[in-house]
């Protein structure tokens, strides 16, 4: 070979070899496969280091360039990666289409349907699916759902469905207002028969059903509240391969739950609905038991009186013999339960007037934990329900049937539009008091609102005195009560709740001495005004011009006494029926109203009874509401001040004498807030003063709380340092005898008012509930043109919406204290301090031993192992041991508690067991890993218990 070869030779290979060319070897195809690879290498090593925006580009010139085959290919990859056939439609698709999808799916399938996804459940749910539904069968909501609702149309419904409130069109019509087109004969007559058709499927279910419970009950069961899950089978119970599926599939186990509510016997209400309460083997009266009897409706007056009111014993015991009341709890109680209390008690019986004792405002009653009824949500199903079957059980308002409810509802305008609510949902005619006094319940013994009757509310069911004496020491006495219900509630645990609340209250009366003290009044008040008269007469003989002064003055009592009753006598219906203020009205034109009263138009009427209501004049009752405002400021800023004279004056000038009974910084800490808000609230007093001073209808005082309001950070930073004061104040008094002997000559004095340090640190927190009472009275009594208007709304807000700042941190630091209470007495309880976690009920059961589980439920025996304590938080259930020690030379016993299990509310079972010869008011509670057989002592205790076990578990599941 010569040279010239070699050399050419050699030149191939080096170019073959040539890295990163352009020129590509067909002919060797493992170096070009090679250079292929490189070049991809480095095509993806520049693709790395572009941006997206540099990619985007580069896509779209290859994508250019491929062939159809390739962008195929290309389609086909996606398709095997993605799998786009399989997207969700209401996904990818427009609204509306989705919409239209599912308008097609009946009720049924729907629900199915919103169980898929969040996106299928919010479509599912809108109210252009459901609201065609419920037209179709007549069911029209009873009211308008606000812009951001959704699901209003689904809920109602099922609440129709599972009440079957069937209406045709027509009866629609006359109830709702719906249609106004009218219907032919033949429209008419086909949903007759349709109507008709379904009412027979419905008998026919029923009666199947019956002859289905018929087969299966024992000779000796009654058998009308047999369940579905108990069957006269050896397996009753759940087996224990499904209770091991529970805690793997959460979906299962929440079917399982609800499904175990569901099963539990269910009764049917006066009004029809079907719950959870039932009887047992009694004869169940229904309300309507003695409508024909009107006579002896007008004697029974009913009165309902919750727990939550303070020192409620000693209310109890101020009602009047022949009324019947019933103690309700407020927390541990669903409306359900409170409606059965009441139905218990009246036994079937209609009642001339019922009155709800309750806590609440001047918007809206606090009846029970969980239920503030108000405008907001009286429409709900359950409450709507409740007030509904309330005011059956009271006689027409023809006949002078009526409820009077003990909350401040006359001052506020929505306090006025819920009366106007109950009034037209249930045709019963509710009063409520118009007071405007602050403190507390002073409103009850103050006028009330709508047409008078024979005497005031009070005096129908209360003891006037004693009501007027438990008014003006409520908090005393509550403080007092407390340590009262500790001491006596171990020896009246087995009487009633209202026995044991009479026998307290009385106590409480005989031993305070507080009745003669408000009897005597009067006397004092006559014998200051003597003394007074006596100073500026300057008489030789006192005793003498002090007799003649009281005789002049009992003659002048007496003069004025019977002035008042000669009215009565002339005319008793027309004086006991009109107020003092319509009387006047009534003998000035005689004519007028006796032709008025005459018409029966529904519509006369009732502009009669707002003429009534605001006959006097506005500008009168504005400034009525004022100057109470101004004298209640005036009184609490009195107590500030006597915080500042009494307290920080004299250790301020210990400190300065160098006798130092505090140091400067316990002094600045436990007071320093207090005497700030006593600096604003001065600066507040007199810019009311100074309004007042020239008051007149045209003036306005929203200015001046706005200006109130804008410097609300001194109450807030005394609210977050207050728990700080408190303790400090306990430190002192434990460590520096000086300070305790200090405040053991101050505290509960005359100068105090009787009260002590901490007793008056407590008036800024109940200062801000007067406020936004008399707020809301002021914008009741200003018309809507006046330049006040404005300002008092925005104070309104602004007020409000501090005091629920303020309630929020009274609840908060109740329920720490309540779970740390429970966990000091059960020994062994895990942490219960969670957020958002509060007590519901306590339930004393006795736990039960299934002798032999292979015999029928009628047959078994049981056998009382233990006693049980179940406390029912919101989202679980503590399943603690109690036992009874005594103490020698000692009538009371204490409890003690052993912790046992805590079981979440979404994964506890509930299976109930019917009555039998053998066990009464038992039910059995299934935990992920154990169970347990309880029974309560009387069948009223199970009612309760379940009921409100029961709402717990939904509100947890809804969760």
């Amino acid at each position: 070979m010569s040279a010239g070869d070699s050399s050419r030779k050699t030149l191939e290979m080096e170019c073959f070899h040539t890295r990163f060319s352009a020129w590509t070897p067909f002919s060797n195809k493992s170096l070009n496969r090679q250079l292929f690879q490189e070049r991809v290498a480095l095509i993806s090593h520049w693709f790395d280091l572009w941006t997206s925006k540099q990619r985007q580009e580069f896509l779209f010139t290859i994508f250019l360039r491929c062939t159809k085959s390739q962008l195929r290919f290309v389609q086909d990859w996606f398709s095997e990666r993605t799998q786009v056939a399989k997207v969700d439609f209401s996904t990818v698709l427009p609204r509306f289409i989705s919409l239209y999808i599912f308008s097609f799916l009946n009720p049924k399938d729907l629900c199915a349907s919103a169980q898929v996804s969040w996106p299928w459940k919010f479509l599912t749910e809108q109210d252009c699916l459901w609201m065609p539904k419920c037209i179709r069968f007549g069911w029209f909501l009873p009211y308008t759902p606000t812009d951001n609702e959704y699901g209003a149309w689904k809920h109602h419904y099922i609440a129709c469905v599972s009440s079957l409130d069937w209406l045709i069109p027509r009866e629609a019509t006359a109830i709702y207002g719906t249609l106004n087109e009218p219907k032919t004969e033949d429209e008419e007559l086909q949903e007759r028969q349709r109507e008709k058709c379904l009412r027979k499927i419905i008998w026919e279910k029923i009666a199947l059903r019956k002859k289905e419970l018929f087969k299966v009950r024992p000779p000796w069961v009654s058998g009308t509240c047999c369940s579905r899950l108990l069957k006269s089978k050896p397996q009753p119970r759940l087996s224990q391969a499904l209770r091991d599926r529970v805690g793997l599939h959460e979906g299962l186990e929440k079917q399982l739950v609800l499904a175990s509510l569901e099963a539990l016997p269910k009764r049917s209400n006066v009004s029809g609905s079907h719950s959870y309460p039932f009887l047992l083997k009694k004869t169940w009266h229904g309300v309507h038991k003695n409508d024909n009897s009107s006579s002896y409706a007008s004697q029974l007056h009913f009165l309902l009186i919750s727990s939550r009111i303070p020192a409620c014993e000693m209310v109890v015991d101020s009602i009047k013999a022949g009324i019947i009341s019933v103690v309700y709890e407020h927390s541990g109680l669903t409306l359900e339960s409170l409606l059965y209390l009441i139905e218990k008690a009246l036994d079937g019986q209609k009642v001339q007037s019922m009155g709800i004792f309750s806590d609440g405002d001047s918007r809206e009653i606090n009846l029970l934990q969980g239920y503030k009824i108000g405008t907001k949500n009286l429409l709900r199903p359950e409450v709507r329900d409740f007030w509904e079957k309330l005011g059956s059980y009271v006689a027409p308002e023809e006949e002078g049937g009526h409820v009077d409810l003990f909350v401040p509802l006359g001052a506020s305008e929505a306090g006025m539009e819920v009366l106007s609510q109950l009034s037209q949902l249930t045709g019963t005619f509710f009063t409520a008091p118009t007071g405007i006094a602050t403190g507390s319940y002073q409103h009850i013994l103050s006028d009330w609102l709508g047409r008078p009757w024979e005497r005031a509310p009070c005096s129908i069911y209360f003891s006037e005195s004693k009501l007027q004496m438990w008014s003006s020491f409520t908090d005393c006495l509550e403080d007092t009560l407390k340590s009262v219900r500790k001491q006596l509630s171990p020896l009246f645990k087995e009487l009633q709740k209202n026995i044991s609340a009479r026998i307290i209250g009385q106590l409480t009366f005989d031993h305070t001495s507080m009745a003669s003290i408000l009897n005597n009044q009067e006397i004092a008040q006559a014998l200051a005004d003597g003394l007074m008269e006596l100073t500026k007469d300057n008489s030789d003989k006192p005793l003498e011009f002090l007799s003649d002064f009281l005789l002049k003055k009992c003659g002048k009592g007496s003069k004025d006494f019977e002035e008042n009753v000669i009215p009565t006598k002339r005319d008793p219906k027309a004086a006991l029926s009109l107020p003092p203020q319509e009387r006047n009205v009534l003998e000035d034109n005689p004519q007028d109203t006796k032709s008025s009263l005459s018409k029966n138009d529904p519509n006369l009427e009732m502009l009669v009874k707002l003429e009534r209501e605001f006959q006097m004049d506005s500008a009168e009752k504005r400034s009525r509401v004022v100057g109470e405002l101004l004298e209640s400021e005036r009184k609490y800023v009195q107590m500030l001040e006597i915080v500042r004279d009494v307290y920080v004056t004299p250790l301020k000038a210990a400190l300065s004498s160098n006798r130092a009974i505090l140091s400067a910084a316990s002094i600045h800490i436990i007071f320093s807030d207090i005497l700030q808000i006593l600096s604003l609230n001065r600066q507040f007093l007199d810019n009311l003063r100074d309004r007042l001073q020239e008051w007149g209808p045209a003036h306005c005082v929203g200015e001046i709380f706005l200006k109130f309001g804008s410097r609300l950070n001194t109450y807030t930073n005394f609210f977050n340092n207050y728990p700080v004061v408190l303790r400090t104040m306990e430190k002192c008094r434990e460590m520096i005898p000086a300070f305790r002997a200090f405040l053991k000559r101050h505290d509960k004095t005359i100068v105090t008012k009787m009260l002590s340090l901490p007793e008056l640190l407590l008036y800024p927190s109940r200062r801000f509930e007067e406020y936004v009472n008399l707020l809301y009275a002021l914008r009741l009594h200003t018309p809507a043109e006046h330049a006040d208007r404005g300002d008092v709304t925005t104070a309104i807000d602004r007020l409000k919406k501090y005091k629920s700042y303020i309630d929020q941190m009274k609840q908060n630091i109740s329920m720490k204290d309540q779970l740390s209470e429970i966990q000091r007495i059960v020994w062994g309880c895990p942490t219960l301090s969670e957020e958002n976690r509060y007590l519901i009920r306590v339930q004393d059961v006795a736990q039960l031993h299934c002798c032999d589980e292979a015999v029928s439920f009628s047959l078994r025996l049981y056998e009382h192992t233990r006693d049980l304590s179940l406390f029912l938080f919101n989202d679980a259930l503590l399943v603690s041991s109690r036992g009874t020690s005594h103490t020698p030379f000692e009538r009371t016993s204490k409890s003690t508690y052993q912790f046992i299990a805590s079981v979440a509310l979404h994964r506890l079972l509930v299976e109930d067991i019917p009555d039998s010869k053998y066990i009464k008011n038992a039910f059995i509670l299934h935990g992920p890993k154990r169970e347990w057989i309880c029974a309560t002592e009387v069948e009223d205790d199970k009612f309760l218990w379940l009921s409100v076990l029961q709402s717990a578990i939904k509100s947890s599941m809804e969760k």
